[in-house]
């Protein structure tokens, strides 16, 4: 399969971090220049840094699923109540620390 660039960046940990938002999203992608840092100056930019490659096949999907990530502002979690012990728990929490009662929303 023939493969193009989605995304790159100077920042390895960005591209890396898109790469894991496309493979818990069920689409393949491959790492590339992970380590020509070093060429830069003797190769072009473009050439040098890191970058996620998709199957042309999966672009479009890829594209949307990058570009809702990189412009949507995360929305703040409600603070919720453990059904089962009744203890008020943050937003950022997915269990109870109380009893370990899953939050219902992610059963």
């Amino acid at each position: 399969m023939a493969r193009v660039r989605l995304y790159q960046h100077a920042n390895l940990l960005v591209v890396a971090h898109v790469r894991n938002l496309l493979e818990s999203a069920g689409i393949a992608c491959e790492l590339r220049n992970t380590t020509l840092g070093g060429g830069a100056g003797e190769l072009p930019p473009g050439d040098c840094e890191p970058a996620v490659w998709v199957e042309r096949r999966q672009l479009a999907g890829a594209q949307a699923l990058l570009d809702e990530a990189l412009t949507e502002p995360a929305r703040p979690r409600q603070v919720w109540a453990c059904p089962r012990c009744g203890e008020c728990l943050d937003g950022v929490f997915d269990a109870c620390w109380q009893c370990g009662t899953a939050r219902p929303d992610r059963v």
